[in-house]
């Protein structure tokens, strides 16, 4: 599903316009991004959390050289679905 999907599907169970959903839909991810590269943690209850989490460093190998190559560490994106969502996705699999 791609944004211009969820705008879309949006629009059509609100009755708002399409660019109307777009405006939020697009202002709702600039204050997730926001706030993430604050270092903020996004808790959408009964959705989950978006966080920033320190990977710390390690040796990567080139798989076709075998050579270790040495990764710094870093901050990463991470996305932890609530119980609810998880539990919506596994009952819809079944």
């Amino acid at each position: 599903m791609t944004k211009a999907d969820i705008v879309s599907r949006v629009a059509a169970e609100t009755g708002m316009t399409k660019t109307d959903v777009a405006t939020v839909v697009e202002g709702v991810l600039s204050a997730l991004s926001d706030a993430m590269v604050r270092g903020d943690r996004v808790e959408i209850r009964g959705f989950g959390v978006f966080k920033v989490v320190d990977r710390a460093p390690r040796v990567a190998r080139n798989p076709r050289t075998g050579e270790a190559i040495p990764l710094p560490a870093r901050k990463s994106p991470v996305f932890v679905p609530s119980r609810l969502l998880k539990r919506k996705v596994e009952e819809s699999l079944k």
